[in-house]
């Protein structure tokens, strides 16, 4: 039963409408509904990104929500031991509503979730941030936009939670925001919302003042509200409220009077922002986590400590304190267990050597135990075994020498949590997964714990390019962060990423069309830090092993890579600014600048015939018929000028589809002239598959706006006409970046997201319905 608002509750909301408007609620975006059914899924990584927040419901068991940077928002499974993504249907006019910068369950109506989201604070994201709430446990939302922008990819993004639903009165909501927005609150359960004017530290501190590019100089600003429950009772709002602000002389603020005033706590520690603070009512302790900057990537000094709430005393308890040299991490992922009030973790804000570090406390934080120690240099002793069978790629294709080993338990960990239901459960985000354990209170006989991913179902990567052979693996990935892999099983984790050599992201692909085993990919890593290692590599039997050649001077940015379609060489345009571009006939050995095309141009190769290369660059398209040597640009005109991707087409000579920001274009005279496809107003990317039954032409894929509506589409004769094929509930964001059909499947499509993965769909239909 929803309450109304009475007594202090009311006073305060009425106060608050009149220092700001408050601003309209809005539905979920909605777009014209699929003229296709397809089923999709994810091609099983399992992870591959940060998780800056798990989120355990107070109300109900195993209700546990996780939220990423630019991967949206999960939901877990209990049942199948997996993660459902809830924010799917964001699309391209919202992408930056899978930028998650808070969650948080209701703590008295079990389902009742809201998200804080929006991925930029500076122009990177045109659209302001939102608060989403849901009442069927994230399977739909409504929105209330926010006359600000959010940053859920910023700076600073794994501190909080500061999107906080007061434990006593759940319309009460909190809000904490960055960039001089300060503390916002809602009294209708989120549908509204009005700046709390009493709060006024909105929080100035910035990890890079001096930076222009609205990033380093990113303001976190209030970073998180916690209620002390003991203070209310059911019905009427909560009477003491903590926040925390990104600001090193005055971080922790506190209302004892429902929000209506707040105050610098006294006697707090100054020099470290609180990333976290958590609230253990039953032991009457605030226990706040510090470190030197907003994180998540740095962090070097830091401190724990405790704050009585009933005398109002401050106690330092880091397990190794600043002043120590031992401290070159600083403090985060901090939490309690509410079974044993005084039994509390927490962990290094960022540590990449050898490895994070989690300490636990059964007495408060008058002692420690930490989860490995030192024994004798370079040797460790550890409290866990860590069994990565699951996600063996985890190991990231290193063998260290101690102290360091494969796989880390983590890095970047600002949210761990053990379950308020169950002492022996924690689970903890990394930079790369999300880990767990099912008994950790062996931690506490001296026993060794058990480590395991508990990632299944959220796939967080950014997909940077696709193939799909006719013959091998169905599915070559080129990947942000985590380089690539080869999917021969599309619902099985793949057991490792890319090695020899690493990539720390791989930005292009290609294969022999007609040799198909041979197989080329070009990366990026810094040149200086590995100077025998090359941006591109090799592969003979489909990508499962790889070897490289040598390079051009100063290269440290992959850039695009084709393959001649007989496999016999190769053509490369590295992406540093000012490269020209390559060719090299045979493996890399040795590679020569090619003639008549701008550096940085964008490559590709003809299907059919080996001595045909294409290029593009800043509206004009280039051609080669002598293997890349020389390039000549055509008469083509009318091109898109930015947002190009082009493909040619197998088994056609000189077919090939342009995809630009002006819409889809395509030439059957190897790019001596384009026509515009009539219709398709924005094309994003474009791809081929296997021809439907009966057809001869490959089916085309397209991510673009046809007739005014943004989707993916398929057309089975050749663009003459196009079918919708994805829906309102999967539109993924500002996905097409990676697009392919499958060669072998007709109607298959792989899609690569900016955060959900790789997703592939499959037609359910035998007949097909055209939009034009």
């Amino acid at each position: 039963m929803r309450r109304s608002l009475t007594g202090a509750a009311a006073a305060v909301a009425a106060a608050l409408v009149l220092v700001a408007a408050l601003v309209a609620a809005v539905a979920a975006p909605r777009t014209a509904a699929a003229a296709e059914s397809y089923g999709w899924k994810n091609v099983r990584i399992d992870g591959g990104g940060f998780v800056p927040g798990i989120v355990f419901s107070r109300k109900e068991k195993n209700l546990v929500y996780a939220r990423t940077d630019i991967g949206g928002a999960y939901r877990w499974d209990q049942s199948g031991s997996q993660w459902v993504p809830l924010l799917d249907w964001a699309g391209w006019d919202k992408w930056g509503y899978n930028g998650v910068i808070s969650l948080a369950a209701d703590p008295v109506d079990a389902d009742r979730v809201y998200a804080a989201v929006g991925m930029y604070t500076n122009d990177w994201d045109p659209n302001n941030g939102a608060v989403l709430r849901s009442a069927d446990r994230g399977k739909t939302w409504q929105a209330t936009e926010l006359p600000f922008k959010l940053g859920g990819n910023m700076p600073g993004r794994g501190m909080g939670e500061r999107l906080a639903v007061d434990p006593n009165d759940d319309r009460v909501l909190y809000l904490g925001t960055s960039e001089g927005h300060g503390l916002w609150r809602s009294t209708d359960s989120g549908v509204t919302w009005s700046k709390v004017s009493s709060f006024t530290n909105p929080g100035d501190y910035s990890d890079d003042p001096s930076d222009t590019t609205g990033y380093g100089n990113h303001r976190p600003g209030v970073v998180w509200v916690t209620f002390d429950e003991s203070t209310g009772t059911a019905g009427t709002p909560t009477k003491t409220i903590y926040a925390g602000v990104a600001d090193k002389a005055n971080t922790v603020y506190r209302s004892t009077d429902a929000g209506a005033t707040w105050q610098r706590v006294p006697g707090q520690p100054t020099g470290y922002i609180a990333h976290k603070g958590v609230l253990d009512a039953a032991g009457h302790a605030l226990y706040i986590a510090t470190s030197d900057t907003a994180g998540p990537y740095s962090g070097a000094k830091g401190d724990v400590w405790k704050l009585d709430t009933q005398s109002g005393a401050w106690t330092q308890i880091s397990p190794v304190p600043s002043s120590n040299s031992d401290d070159y991490f600083g403090y985060s992922g901090l939490t309690v267990d509410r079974q044993h009030p005084g039994t509390l973790m927490v962990a290094t804000q960022v540590s990449w050597w050898p490895d994070m570090i989690m300490w636990r406390s059964t007495d408060g934080g008058a002692s420690w135990t930490r989860i490995w120690d030192w024994t004798s240099y370079p040797n460790r002793s550890f409290r866990y075994t860590q069994d990565i069978s699951g996600v063996p790629w985890l190991t990231f294709g290193t063998n260290p020498s101690p102290p360091e080993v494969a796989p880390k338990l983590g890095w970047m960990n600002e949210s761990v949590e053990i379950d308020p239901f169950d002492s022996d459960r924690l689970m903890y985000g990394t930079g790369a997964t999300v880990y767990g354990t099912r008994d950790l209170t062996r931690w506490d006989a001296g026993e060794q714990i058990t480590i395991k991913p508990m990632v299944k179902g959220l796939e967080e990567t950014a997909v940077l390019d696709l193939v799909s052979p006719p013959s091998g693996a169905p599915l070559i990935s080129g990947l942000g962060d985590i380089g690539g892999f080869r999917h021969a099983d599309l619902g099985s984790v793949p057991p490792a990423m890319f090695t020899q050599p690493v990539f720390t992201s791989t930005t292009s692909l290609d294969y022999a069309e007609g040799n198909p085993g041979v197989v080329v990919r070009a990366g990026n890593f810094t040149d200086s830090d590995r100077p025998n290692d090359s941006h591109v590599a090799f592969s003979t039997d489909g990508g499962a092993n790889w070897f490289q050649g040598t390079e051009p001077g100063g290269v440290n940015s992959g850039g695009t890579v084709a393959a001649a379609a007989d496999g016999s060489r190769f053509v490369w345009a590295p992406g540093d600014s000012g490269q020209q571009v390559v060719y090299s006939a045979g493996f890399g050995n040795t590679w020569s600048q090619s003639s008549g095309v701008p550096a940085n141009a964008i490559v590709e190769a003809d299907r059919v015939n080996a001595s045909k290369f294409y290029a593009y660059s800043g509206g004009r398209f280039y051609a080669s018929t002598n293997g890349g040597q020389s390039f000549a640009a055509t008469a083509a005109s009318g091109l898109p000028s930015s947002g190009v991707h082009f493909k040619a087409l197998p088994g056609r000579e000189g077919d090939i589809w342009l995809a630009g920001d002006t819409g889809l274009f395509h030439s059957t005279d190897s790019g001596a002239s384009f026509t515009k496809v009539p219709g398709i107003s924005k094309a994003v990317n474009v791809g081929s598959g296997k021809a439907a039954p009966g057809a001869s032409y490959p089916a085309l894929y397209l991510m673009g706006t046809v007739d005014g509506t943004t989707g993916l589409y398929r057309s089975d004769d050749a663009g003459a006409n196009w079918t919708r094929v994805n829906d309102d509930q999967h539109q993924y964001g500002n996905a097409g970046e990676a697009l392919t059909g499958d060669p072998r499947v007709y109607g298959r499509v792989y899609l690569g997201t900016n955060g959900r993965g790789i997703v592939y769909g499959d037609t359910s239909n035998t007949t097909t319905t055209t939009v034009r």
